[in-house]
């Protein structure tokens, strides 16, 4: 297994080449899509930076968008885009918002993973669904805990056989809303830290489609007035995945509204019940969600850190079931931080690619993989739901 500093070099300069965006259009008329595509890229006056070339594949024209070399290289060295705000900030004066969609369209020009859509429509709705993700994110925080679930009563409902379900009455955007962000009810509700990301993820979706898809958000509410999509089904119906085991993304390659895992590759802690790993989004400026203090989200090497340090803060309670001990951890992750040299070694450990599923040997924390939102736009829409 590699380093973070080894295996992003190794996969970027021997395996991965920078593929950016495809536009697969129907319509074989270039001029037009490239009249679309520059009209977009000039509102973040970054056409000139960028390469634009298409081909005829399978009776479709696929227009390719990339970040021209040697801006990819010095903005996002080896693919890594942890620092990537940083840099766009000393060289563009734009709003905050116009920021965050800059550095979501930057990320994806000089990924090394083709993303794909199917017209330029259907690129601005995927930017502003990855911005409301990080929107909420940054507001989400819930109290943690597996064993048991809550939601506000005044828009849910609970029955065994359903899960949560929205009442016949309520909103879902307000519904969502209300469960996961404090500032909107005043209250933490009881979530896994999977699940709240689901509600973020469908959040941001019903937030697009309330806009531009109204018809979809009517058939997404009615869905959850009569069962919760969750888990493998929402991850079928909702999301994406990019990268794999055999073909693994750089380890500081991340687009702001990414959905990711971090393993935790020690066997015992693992058992924790929790604490199996760990659920986030990426929210750019190389910072990654906390829903449990939403005022200190992780950086890259903090949650190394923690999630290193769950093996020393497994317990077993009175009934001996294995417990973590969160001030343990914390004390932990705080000490480490004096000894520089400690820090680096458990860094070179845990920024290794994770073993797979079941194996606990060599293996880090980072995990081969991220997942983004399928296109809700109207014309071009690829959430199809369960009858």
């Amino acid at each position: 297994m590699k380093s973070l500093k080894d295996a992003d070099c190794f996969s970027s300069r021997q395996l991965l080449q920078l593929k950016g965006v495809e536009i697969i259009s129907q319509d074989a008329n270039f001029q037009k899509i490239e009249s679309g595509i520059i009209n977009f890229l000039d509102k973040y006056r970054i056409t000139g930076l960028t390469d634009i070339s298409n081909q005829i594949s399978n009776s479709k024209l696929q227009v390719s968008i990339k970040l021209k070399q040697e801006y990819a290289t010095s903005w996002c060295p080896n693919f890594g885009t942890l620092n990537l705000k940083k840099t766009i900030s000393e060289k563009f004066n734009l709003s905050p918002t116009e920021f965050d969609e800059l550095e979501i369209l930057i990320a994806l020009l000089v990924a090394p993973f083709a993303f794909t859509f199917k017209s330029v429509e259907s690129l601005e709705s995927h930017i502003r669904v990855r911005k409301y993700i990080v929107h909420h994110a940054r507001k989400t925080a819930v109290a943690f805990n597996t064993e048991a679930g809550e939601r506000p009563l005044e828009f849910w409902k609970y029955e065994e056989e359903t899960g949560y379900t929205l009442k016949t009455s309520a909103d879902l955007i307000t519904a969502l809303l209300a469960a996961t962000q404090p500032e909107t009810t005043g209250f933490l509700y009881d979530f896994s830290c999977y699940r709240a990301s689901e509600y973020v993820i469908l959040l941001a979706l019903a937030q697009e489609s309330q806009r531009f898809n109204p018809d979809l958000l009517r058939d997404i509410e009615a869905i959850n007035r009569e069962f919760a999509i969750k888990s493998e089904q929402f991850h079928s119906v909702y999301l994406y995945e990019y990268g794999s085991m055999s073909s693994p993304l750089p380890v500081e390659y991340y687009v702001p509204g990414d959905r990711l895992w971090f393993k935790n590759p020690d066997e015992k802690s693992s058992n924790v019940k929790g604490y199996e790993g760990s659920w986030v989004f990426y929210l750019g400026e190389g910072l990654f969600s906390n829903f449990w203090n939403l005022e200190k989200p992780y950086s890259l090497q903090n949650k190394c850190l923690e999630i290193y340090f769950w093996r020393d803060g497994v317990k077993c309670d009175e009934k001996g079931v294995l417990r973590m001990d969160e001030e343990v951890v914390n004390t932990k992750v705080i000490e480490s931080l004096t000894d520089p040299v400690k820090t680096f070694q458990i860094l070179d450990l845990m920024s290794r690619y994770r073993d797979p599923s079941g194996i606990y040997k060599n293996g880090g924390c980072i995990d081969t993989t991220r997942e983004y939102p399928r296109s809700v736009c109207m014309n071009f829409c690829e959430v199809f739901l369960p009858k």
